[in-house]
């Protein structure tokens, strides 16, 4: 048996090894705030996008190791506030919190707060989507992690942690259609320091509140996991901890997240490292799950306690599918963005398209809301950085539509940022280096096809650099550290925008995202 220090994701190991077993993280990227279902033989998982557009992001798997994008469920975000569009862009770290997703009457079910709008829902008879249009079903700030839960007789509930009260946990029941909280039937039902991330699950007629909660062991505060337990909704309730939480340095605080059973009946937790700061963000991991006593014991019981350890690897839960990766590199040749994409905040409509030139993405320039801050540039096009031992990042772009004023090229930002771009200024095109604000100006440019690259490691240090063959590849000196920023990991990412005037475009031809495969290849 490999040691957790083996398995760990500091090796840069992660996901299905190929060979009946999984390391984890099983995606090591920003998959934060995860939620999931089966629904026959398939897995479906929800997760946070905050202020990020479309909003909600939507994983399916066949074997719980090996995930794919397949779609959001809020297109539009300017459905949940105005201040999410391109011409506030107020969100940041705000937006589309933890959800939860659930399949009830052969349809699928997603519910959500955002922290200054309040409460949301949405369903589907297919989880790809089309989503019925965004329902907002309670206006109110403070709040955050609601759950759906229907119970035999066919009542529903909804439970959520309003957060700007002490973290006090409601539980509400709702109308037969599911889109309306009946406030008077409110009831707290815990209240903790930190308490949130509930989930309600209904197991051999018990009733269970999953939770996460900040208590104080081992010398310091840390994010733990927590169970209610009752044979009535309302209580009393009896309460057990699932999983140790030992912090940064060794597990990095496993927490919000949902389990499920498989077909065969063995019950898993998926979770995400709640410890925030990594430029990877907080990734998706896969732990077992054991009952003992009518109590469920996440990871593995190492010291005899009743409580689970993290665990970093293992036998796959189901074998016999192929290893499958989430989809990075695109051609724009189909007439939609392919779901991995999301815009910082709801993009411009008509300044972007895929339609206008055949093949290609076309950023038309925009007027930042503040020049010279990079975070008020509308129609940033971005995905997730992920976080392996080795990382190329690939694009060519035609800069053939640029006029005077323009900037336009590939971008890192969390907190910070960092981009690689052409400016033109006249008829002068040079390829910049942009740290947070400080430049380095690089050569001219005077031929339209042009080649930026991005490098990374499992250390987040970025190399940019650029090419005029496609083949030899100049460096800039500088070395940026991917960093975190707004509860989100680094973001990379295609941008346009023009200082003086609403004039030009940029022109992309393909974006390339190669990363190791999960045995570190």
């Amino acid at each position: 048996m490999k040691s957790a220090l083996e398995l760990s994701s500091k090796n840069g190991l992660w996901g299905d090894q190929g060979d009946g077993t999984y390391i984890n993280p099983i995606l090591p990227g920003d998959f934060s705030d995860p939620d999931v279902i089966r629904v026959g033989s398939d897995f479906y998982c929800i997760s946070s996008t905050l202020h990020f557009s479309p909003g909600m992001v939507i994983l399916h798997s066949k074997d719980l190791v090996n995930w794919v994008i397949i779609g959001h469920v809020v297109d539009d975000l300017t459905q949940i506030s105005p201040e999410l569009n391109f011409d506030k862009m107020n969100r940041y770290g705000r937006g589309v919190w933890a959800g939860a997703i659930r399949y009830y009457k052969d349809k699928f079910w997603v519910y959500f707060c955002t922290p200054d709008e309040g409460f949301f829902m949405s369903s589907s008879t297919r989880p790809e989507g089309p989503w019925e249009p965004l329902q907002h079903i309670w206006q109110i700030e403070g709040w955050d992690d609601c759950c759906p839960f229907w119970d035999e007789d066919g009542q529903g509930y909804l439970a959520a942690t309003n957060f700007s009260n002490e973290y006090k946990m409601h539980l509400f029941q709702m109308n037969e259609e599911g889109n309306q909280i009946r406030k008077d039937t409110d009831f707290v039902f815990h209240q903790y320091k930190g308490s949130e991330a509930t989930k309600i699950y209904k197991i051999d007629g018990l009733y269970y509140f999953f939770h996460s909660e900040v208590r104080h062991q081992a010398g310091k505060d840390l994010r733990v996991v927590m169970m209610l337990r009752s044979s009535h909704i309302r209580g009393p309730y009896e309460e057990k901890e699932l999983i140790h939480s030992h912090g940064e340095a060794l597990d990095r605080e496993p927490n919000q997240g949902g389990l499920l059973q498989t077909e065969d009946g063995t019950w898993y937790f998926i979770s995400h490292q709640g410890t925030g700061g990594y430029y990877e963000g907080r990734t998706l991991h896969l732990l077992p799950v054991t009952w003992v006593d009518g109590w469920p014991i996440i990871g593995e019981d190492i010291d005899g306690d009743g409580i689970g350890e993290m665990v970093w690897g293992g036998k796959k839960p189901i074998q016999g599918y192929p290893l499958i990766t989430p989809s990075t590199s695109v051609n724009f040749t189909n007439a939609r963005l392919e779901p991995q994409w999301e815009w910082n905040h709801q993009p411009r409509a008509g300044k972007w398209s895929l339609t206008e030139r055949q093949g290609y993405l076309r950023l038309h320039a925009c007027v930042p809301l503040e020049v010279g801050n990079f975070f008020t540039v509308c129609n940033i096009l971005t995905q997730r950085s992920l976080g392996t031992v080795n990382n190329v990042v690939v694009t060519k772009i035609d800069l053939s539509g640029m006029e005077d004023g323009q900037e336009a090229g590939l971008c890192h930002f969390g907190t910070r940022y960092c981009t690689i771009s052409i400016k033109q200024e006249g008829t002068v095109r040079t390829i910049q280096y942009n740290d947070t604000g400080i430049q380095t100006i690089g050569s001219r440019i005077s031929q339209c096809d042009l080649w930026l690259r991005s490098c990374w490691g499992l250390d987040g240090i970025n190399t940019f650099s650029y090419s005029l063959d496609g083949k030899n590849f100049i460096d800039f000196d500088e070395r940026y550290q991917l960093n975190w920023g707004h509860y989100r990991g680094d973001r990379i990412g295609l941008f346009s925008f023009n200082n003086k005037a609403e004039n030009g475009y940029l022109d992309i031809e393909w974006f390339h995202y190669r990363y190791a495969m999960p045995q570190g290849r």
